[in-house]
């Protein structure tokens, strides 16, 4: 059996800037100089959860903000006061975020345990099989759990029981960071290497299988195309990015492509009705057409900024950069709208829509909330 390995991020990063340890010295971003306000912002709250990272994404569900922190922290936060409805203390450490349906609240530790909270209380635990670093997606009474060695499991939410198991074989290096995994309808969509599979929920059997991007190069580095989160999902349509190769669109009820354009990201992309965003490994952000992969517009001003993956919520996008930084730009052209401040540390995961609030977390795991004026 091969034995599965990973990629950090630290890795990502050499791929397209310089090496983490050594090599030549890393571009410089452009100076933003004084911030822009054409969209006013009002912080509703803060809160803190620890240590983040790339898998620490919050998710909103059923009024409230669910997060984790590295260090084994959960809390369920009023997505409106940002008072904690329930905070728990797993006391070890997490690889993954959290995934809830607003009922029940999943993470996984370090030690690949599979953890189901509700109310603040750790309900059941389950080993896994192998490493995940993609937060369980919780939905239809079920626990859906995407590891490293490209399977995906699932788990009944009530009680911990292993429903079905499906196995895929794959290359036997992976990214340590999100992989995809959605519920579109009544199907649940995951990224295996480079393509998306469509999976019957009820008993993990093969739906039907779309190819993202496939794998090149010389190398296993080169040879990495997994699919990663987050995706964007308008209807039935879906859109994604394989890693440092493609991003694409397809219909999620019949498996088809509609079409596949190549890009060199390392983080996943979201957009509206009409475009689709994303930001290249430099820092380059770009907008398709959702339509057709036309591309609409480009913009390098954010170049070499450590940019997080984006959020589209109405006229504006939002992302995080490796400065603490959030930038909301204009959906049409990538202009600056406004420019709001963390704690300093990275944003290294997307923000979230939170009902009508802007939500990011930090790697020091600060969470900040915003509201548009």
């Amino acid at each position: 059996m091969k034995r599965l390995r990973t990629a950090s991020l630290c890795l990502a990063a050499a791929l397209t800037l310089a090496a983490c340890s050594s090599g030549p010295k890393k571009p410089q971003p452009a100076d933003l100089g004084p911030a822009t306000q054409l969209m006013g912002t009002r912080q509703i709250w803060t809160a803190n959860v620890g240590e983040g990272g790339s898998g620490f994404v919050p998710v909103h569900a059923a009024g409230r903000v669910f997060a984790a922190g590295a260090t084994g922290v959960v809390a369920a936060i009023d997505a409106n006061t940002g008072a904690d409805a329930w905070r728990v203390d797993l006391r070890t450490r997490l690889a993954t975020g959290v995934g809830s349906d607003g009922q029940t609240a999943a993470v996984v530790t370090a030690a690949n345990v599979l953890v189901a909270i509700v109310d603040g209380e750790a309900r059941w635990r389950v080993r896994l099989p192998a490493r995940s670093f993609t937060p369980p997606l919780v939905a239809g009474g079920r626990v859906f759990v995407l590891t490293a060695d490209r399977s995906v499991v699932a788990f009944d939410a009530a009680n911990g029981a292993r429903l079905w198991n499906q196995t895929r074989s794959g290359d036997p290096l992976t990214l340590n960071q999100p992989g995809a995994l959605a519920a579109v309808g009544d199907t649940l969509v995951a990224g295996v290497s480079g393509r998306l599979v469509g999976l019957n929920p009820d008993n993990g059997t093969v739906r039907w299988e779309a190819p993202v991007a496939t794998a090149r190069g010389t190398n296993e580095v080169e040879r990495l195309v997994d699919v990663l989160a987050p995706v964007s999902r308008i209807g039935t349509n879906v859109c994604v990015r394989a890693y440092s190769a493609a991003v694409g669109c397809l219909d999620g009820v019949r498996g088809s492509v509609i079409w596949t354009k190549p890009a060199q990201g390392v983080v996943g992309v979201h957009g509206d009705d009409r475009l689709l965003f994303g930001t290249e490994s430099n820092g380059t952000l770009l907008a398709w057409r959702r339509d057709s992969g036309e591309q609409a517009w480009r913009s390098e001003r954010l170049k070499y900024r450590q940019l997080s993956a984006p959020l589209a919520l109405g006229r504006v996008i939002a992302l995080g950069d490796g400065t603490g930084l959030v930038h909301v730009l204009s959906r049409e052209d990538g202009s600056e709208m406004a420019r709001l401040s963390t704690d300093g540390s990275a944003i290294v995961s997307p923000p979230v829509l939170a009902g009508d609030a802007l939500v990011v977390m930090t790697a020091r795991g600060g969470l900040y909330a915003w509201r548009p004026q």
